[in-house]
C-alpha cells in the first residue's frame, strides 16, 4: 500500500477505528497523490520566472483559448473557465457550498462536518461514496420501490447486494418496521451495513415527517449500539423541495452526523436539482461522524481519499460548471430567484393534490403519500404499468414512466399548473381504454 494511504489510514484510526474497517479495500488503498499536483502547487506559489509545470497552454495573453469558446461566456476569464479545477473542487465553491449546508440545517450550527468535496453531479457522487466505502458483498438496504440507477452504481458495478423492504405502510405513511428488520438482519449476519436514504425519495416524492426521520436515526443508531458499522449515505438530490408542513425540514444527516462512533453519515447532494442546473453536473459529498480529539485531520484524511477517487477516474469536476454555480450563489439575486422556482413547484404538486382527491379516480389507481421533490407514484388496480405508460404515449402522446407491476411514475416538475388536469384525465381515460379492451 502506497505510504501516503498508509499515514491517512493512521490518521482515521486514530480519530476512530471503527472508520477505517468501513472503508472497503478499495477506500484504504485510496490516497491523493503528491507527484504531478502537488509539484505545480509549489510551483504556482513560488515560479516567479517561468513555471513548466502544468499540462495546460498559455500564451501571452493568459491561458491559450479559443475565441468562439470565449464568445458565449461574456465577462468570464479563460483562467476562470478552462482551466483544471482542483480534484477536490473549487475552494470558493466547497466553502460557500458548506455555508449553504449550515443555513439551511441549522441543526449543524455548531457541529464538526467535513468541507464538501465536488464531484461531477449527485450520480458520480454515489459512484465515489461506492468506491470508498462499498466492497463486493456488502449489502445496500434500499426500498423496493427505488430509483433504478442504483442497481447500477451499486450491484453491478461493486458487487453489492441491493437488501430490499417495502417502502409504505397501510398508514399513509413510511414502513419503519420493515426498515428496521432489513438493517438489523444485516447487521447481525455481516456485522456492517449500508443504509441509503433518498429523501425527497424518487419515485415516490416523500419526505418523512419529524417522527418518522427520529425513528430511522434511532434504528440506525441501535443498530450501531449492537456491535455493528453502520453507513448511512444520505442521497439528498432534492434537497429542500418541501412542499407541505408535515415534511421535515432538516436533511437526515443532522440526525445521524454525530449520533454514534459507529455510525458514519455521508452527505451526497447537489447543485443540479436544488440550483436547477441538471446539465452542469456539480455534486458535493460531505463526511460527519464521531471523532476522538481534533476532528480535522480525520476530516482531511476523508477528503483526500475523496479527491483520490476523484482524481483516478474524471481527474476533476468541469470548472467552467463550478465557476457558473459559485457567480450564482454569489448573486444578491440568488435568494429570490430560487424561492420562484420553489413556489411554481410548490404549486404544482398542491394542484396534483387537489386533482388527484377526486373521488372518480379511486377505481383506476391509489395515490402513494407524496410531499417534495419532483415526482408522485400512482399504484394501478386493474391494468399493467408498462401496457398503460405505453397505450398513452402511442394514442395520446403522453409520456410517463412505469415501475414493476403495477407503478406508474409522473413527473409535475415538467407540467405546467394549468396542464395537470387534462394529465390525470388522460390517464384515467387510458385505464378505461384497457379496461374495456
Amino acid at each position: 500500500m502506497n505510504p501516503i494511504a498508509i499515514q491517512l489510514n493512521d490518521t482515521i484510526a486514530r480519530g476512530n477505528p471503527d472508520l477505517l474497517q468501513m472503508l472497503s479495500p478499495v477506500g484504504q488503498a485510496l490516497f491523493f497523490p503528491k507527484g504531478i499536483l502537488s509539484q505545480g502547487a509549489e510551483a504556482k506559489e513560488k515560479a516567479h520566472r517561468f513555471n513548466a509545470t502544468i499540462g495546460i497552454a498559455t500564451d501571452r495573453r493568459g491561458t491559450m483559448h479559443l475565441d468562439s469558446v470565449m464568445a458565449p461566456l461574456a465577462d468570464m476569464k479563460p483562467e476562470e473557465t478552462l482551466n483544471y479545477a482542483p480534484s477536490f473542487g473549487l475552494p470558493a465553491l466547497r466553502q460557500i457550498w458548506q455555508e449553504a449546508l449550515r443555513s439551511k440545517n441549522p441543526g449543524l450550527a455548531d457541529r464538526a462536518i467535513s468541507l464538501p468535496v465536488v464531484t461531477a453531479g449527485v450520480t458520480h457522487g454515489l459512484s465515489t461514496f461506492s468506491d470508498l466505502w462499498v466492497s463486493p458483498g456488502d449489502g445496500i438496504v434500499l426500498p423496493e420501490m427505488m430509483w433504478g440507477n442504483y442497481n447500477m452504481v451499486f450491484a453491478v458495478r461493486k458487487g453489492a447486494r441491493i437488501l430490499p423492504h417495502n417502502l409504505f405502510n397501510g398508514a399513509g405513511g413510511l414502513d419503519l418496521e420493515a426498515f428496521a428488520r432489513t438493517v438489523q438482519a444485516e447487521a447481525k449476519a455481516r456485522g456492517k451495513v449500508i443504509a441509503l436514504l433518498n429523501f425527497p425519495q424518487n419515485p415516490s416524492g416523500y419526505t418523512p415527517t419529524e417522527a418518522e426521520a427520529d425513528r430511522i436515526a434511532d434504528i440506525l443508531a441501535e443498530t450501531a449500539d449492537s456491535g455493528a458499522r453502520v453507513i448511512a449515505a444520505v442521497d439528498d438530490a432534492y434537497f429542500g423541495l418541501f412542499y407541505t408542513p408535515e415534511a421535515a425540514r432538516e436533511s437526515l444527516f443532522v440526525r445521524l452526523a454525530h449520533r454514534h462512533p459507529r455510525l458514519l453519515a455521508v452527505k451526497l447532494d447537489g447543485a443540479t436539482k436544488e440550483n436547477f442546473v441538471w446539465g452542469l453536473r456539480v455534486g458535493f459529498i460531505t463526511y460527519g461522524c464521531p471523532i476522538t480529539g481534533d476532528p480535522g485531520p480525520v476530516y482531511d484524511a476523508l477528503e483526500k481519499k475523496t479527491a483520490g477517487s476523484i482524481r483516478g477516474t474524471i481527474s476533476n469536476a468541469s470548472h467552467l460548471s463550478q465557476r457558473l454555480v459559485l457567480q450564482s450563489m454569489r448573486s444578491p439575486e440568488y435568494p429570490r430567484e430560487k424561492q420562484e422556482k420553489f413556489e411554481t413547484l410548490k404549486r404544482r404538486a398542491l394542484r396534483v393534490k387537489e386533482v388527484l382527491a377526486d373521488p372518480r379516480y379511486a377505481q383506476a389507481w391509489e395515490v402513494y403519500p407524496f410531499n417534495s421533490g419532483y415526482f408522485m407514484c400512482l399504484r394501478l388496480k386493474s391494468v399493467a404499468a408498462e401496457a398503460l405508460r405505453v397505450h398513452l404515449l402511442d394514442r395520446y402522446g403522453v409520456g410517463l414512466i412505469s415501475i414493476g407491476e403495477s407503478n406508474l411514475r409522473v413527473a409535475f416538475s415538467c407540467i405546467e399548473e394549468e396542464d395537470i388536469q387534462a394529465l390525470f384525465d388522460i390517464i384515467f381515460q387510458g385505464v378505461q381504454d384497457l379496461t374495456k379492451s
